[in-house]
């Protein structure tokens, strides 16, 4: 009776049970609100995207004006001839102040100027590297949200699984402490089972802990403390991905993987800027219309005002550089390092791009073998479990061979745990890597929840 107990405690911590807490959507909706690394890929996104105003600004009509207002202070001492007696002269002293207004406007037009126009093109290519960015910062959330829900899941069956061993051992050390007390076995199989229980209860704590530090995770990603969750049902569909062909899979990943593309576009910014560099060997010319007008106050013995008729000026303006201490020669080849720079990025990036499409695909692949063989581990571990308790119960197994088999069973229904879990992350993180991933993904994750 005891063993059917401990049997049905184990396989019950190991069935996902029907709950209505909240869901994979749930967490995902409230993570696209608060989470702060979407928001700072987007923050950056906006930002760098305000560099193509900033560009496209300098080749627009530029107008200023300006009002100038200044008093001079002080005295006028002339010494001129008397009228009245041409052989003498006559001091005169003028005291007061002078003020003089200034009014002034001025437009000007880059006409012809290179270096401005590359400049406009790095700056669209810029932001949209940080448009495939933002892209890459959502799908990867899609990813981290799973993960995180998941880990939660995980954390949940360890712990069950942890608990129902720590019972099963504490049930055999309390019957091989009876068997002891009425001579039907030995000290030693008392201190193996007191040592397996103790060891189980520190692990129990342990796992404890662990699933503590798994709903933090997904606490730090939502804003949110995580509650009760809907569990990953029993029937699993193992399908495998679709299209089932690893080629296809790589190639789909070369053409929308946001990562790769926005490393291609970085790859462009810096042609754009080597060609800005360039320019600075051309000549640049740029219309200018100005307007001036001054009007001046002589406030003093015989003051008056002398007010000056505006003056418009028209023209253009052809600057031709001729030599600058060898400085447009280095950003030119400063650009063309860091173009070259940039063409190593994108094809250390195109090569991770691979490597992790065709992992997350084997593993996906992996995963429907590992899913099927812990499912029939677990059942020969019940099996075994039962069948080593009533060879003990007879005296043709050992106490050891018993807690051996607790301690097997316990492992296969947590790598069996793990293993489903893993399986569909792993179906999202092969779209995420294809950049193929989105919101009907999750959708699509949150059916298999109960």
């Amino acid at each position: 009776m005891r063993l059917k107990l401990l049997t049905l405690a184990l396989a019950m911590a190991a069935v996902s049970l029907p709950s209505h807490g909240e869901d994979l959507l749930d967490a995902y909706r409230e993570a696209r609100a608060n989470d702060p690394v979407l928001m700072q890929a987007d923050a950056q996104r906006l930002s760098i995207g305000e560099n193509v105003d900033q560009a496209r600004a300098l080749l627009l009509p530029q107008i200023s004006a300006g009002l100038t207002l200044q008093q001079t202070n002080g005295g006028n001492h002339e010494v001129v001839q008397d009228p009245s007696n041409p052989n003498q002269t006559i001091n005169t002293s003028q005291f007061g102040h002078t003020r003089t207004r200034s009014v002034n406007a001025q437009l000007s037009q880059t006409v012809l100027d290179f270096s401005e126009y590359a400049n406009l093109k790095a700056a669209h290519s810029a932001a949209q590297a940080q448009d495939e960015l933002y892209q890459s910062a959502l799908q990867q959330l899609y990813v981290r949200v799973t993960e995180a829900y998941f880990g939660v899941l995980t954390g949940e069956d360890q712990l069950a699984y942890a608990k129902a061993n720590e019972d099963a051992y504490r049930q055999q050390y309390e019957q091989s402490n009876q068997r002891f007390k009425v001579g039907l076995s030995a000290i030693t199989d008392v201190y193996q089972a007191k040592s397996y229980y103790e060891a189980a209860k520190a692990n129990t704590i342990a796992t404890e802990n662990a699933l503590n530090d798994a709903r933090e995770a997904l606490t730090e990603i939502t804003g949110k403390p995580t509650g009760e969750l809907k569990k990953l049902r029993e029937d699993l569909p193992m399908q495998p991905p679709t299209p089932n062909d690893p080629d296809t899979w790589v190639k789909q990943a070369l053409e929308t993987n946001p990562d790769l593309l926005a490393q291609r576009s970085n790859v462009e910014t810096t042609e754009h800027n080597i060609s800005a560099a360039r320019a600075g060997h051309l000549p640049t010319i740029t219309a200018n219309v100005s307007y001036g007008k001054n009007t001046s106050w002589y406030q003093n013995i015989g003051s008056g005002r002398q007010d000056n008729r505006g003056a418009t000026t028209i023209g253009l303006t052809l600057n031709v550089p001729i030599f600058s201490g060898g400085a447009t020669q280095s950003r030119v080849r400063q650009s063309i390092y860091q173009r070259d720079s940039a063409q190593d990025a994108l094809e250390s990036q195109r090569r991770q791009v691979v490597r992790t499409t065709l992992n997350n695909y084997r593993s996906v692949i992996a995963g429907i073998s590992q899913v099927e063989s812990t499912r029939a581990a677990v059942d020969s571990g019940k099996k075994a479990l039962e069948a080593t308790r009533a060879g003990f119960d007879v005296g043709t197994q050992t106490m050891t061979n018993v807690l051996i088999q607790i301690q097997n069973l316990t492992q296969a229904e947590s790598e069996y745990s793990q293993a489903r879990h893993q399986f569909v992350l792993n179906k999202l993180m092969l779209k995420q890597s294809s950049g193929t991933a989105d919101i009907k993904d999750m959708e699509a994750i949150n059916t298999l929840l109960q």
